[in-house]
């Protein structure tokens, strides 16, 4: 564990499009299933290098889950994304019943997660996808922290997993800080920064947000665990019972509703494993808006600053 630096904002989307172009090199029988948003979600990079195995269904999202859920049948290894909002809810159906409880290899990105989209608005924002998706048998569920590790996770996916994948990943540049090389062991956390206050769970692009917010923290005398829970099903629950024993005290941090994400699974393993005082930091159970991610990420208290004043507050409850 040493210090993270931002070696330059990347989107995490393109992250994952290398990944699936790159595992388009090792298996011939990879299939891209694309709904009119190629370029959007990176995809155009493996469209390009493969252009006969990549298929355009334009907006027909349940339509390309049913047939993912086919092509898989038959031995391939099809890959398909659009904006979570339509993966996770438009094609809710097709994901459960077609692909989970066929228990079929598919790899479905869910973009443009999280706030962060921006102007968009709240029609375009995901904010509840982990708990529709984590909630549906033999799914996993990977919500990598920049863009580096989401094209790991893509590649880890690809190679490691037999059943369905579900990788949440966004759409606007973030810090860019994990190593381009990194070993990626699907469903096993990292503790990113030690600490023995307080342990900071985070996910996705609030990993970055948690470090930052760690820093702040530290200059007011609080000694900040930072854990990139990047695979949220099936869960590190070792490592969150770890952290919970050195800490005493967990805040989850998440681009998602308080309910049903980072911090319900968080608190479903510490509750029966090892209960401890928790806080759950996320969109407080409301749609999103338009506006820059930054103005978005400050009014809903999702930047390293609100949330180290939430962890402040948090400890300071516990001080006697």
């Amino acid at each position: 564990m040493g210090e993270y630096i931002n070696k330059g904002d990347k989107a995490t989307r393109l992250g994952f499009g290398e990944g699936v172009a790159e595992a388009g090199g090792e298996y011939p029988n990879l299939v891209v299933l694309g709904a009119d948003i190629t370029s959007s979600v990176g995809l155009n990079l493996f469209a390009e290098r493969f252009p006969e195995r990549f298929f355009s269904f334009g907006i027909a999202e349940q339509n390309i889950a049913a047939v993912a859920a086919g092509l898989a049948l038959t031995n391939k290894i099809p890959v398909f994304s659009t904006y979570g909002v339509f993966a996770a809810f438009r094609a809710a159906d097709q994901i459960r019943i077609s692909i989970c409880y066929n228990n079929v290899k598919v790899i479905i990105g869910g973009a443009h997660a999280g706030i962060s989209v921006g102007p968009d608005g709240a029609t375009h924002q995901a904010l509840e996808d982990i708990a529709v998706i984590r909630s549906l048998p033999n799914i996993t569920l990977i919500s990598p922290a920049d863009a580096n590790q989401a094209k790991a996770a893509t590649l880890a996916a690809i190679r490691q997993v037999e059943g369905p994948v579900y990788i949440r990943f966004g759409r606007e540049p973030v810090p860019n800080f994990t190593e381009p090389n990194q070993v990626f062991e699907v469903g096993k956390g990292q503790v990113l920064k030690a600490g023995t206050d307080v342990a900071i769970v985070a996910t996705g692009h609030m990993v970055w947000e948690a470090l930052e917010a760690s820093k702040h923290l530290a200059k007011q005398g609080v000694n900040a665990m930072v854990v990139n829970i990047h695979t949220i099903k099936p869960i590190d629950k070792q490592l969150l019972v770890d952290v919970a024993k050195a800490t005493k005290r967990v805040v989850t941090v998440e681009e998602h509703q308080v309910h049903g994400g980072l911090g319900s699974a968080v608190a479903e393993v510490l509750s029966q494993e090892y209960p401890v005082p928790m806080k759950i930091i996320g969109m407080p159970d409301c749609f999103g808006e338009s506006g820059t991610p930054a103005e978005l990420l400050q009014k809903y208290g999702l930047n390293a600053n609100s949330i180290a004043q939430h962890v402040f507050q948090f400890v300071n409850r516990f001080k006697q």
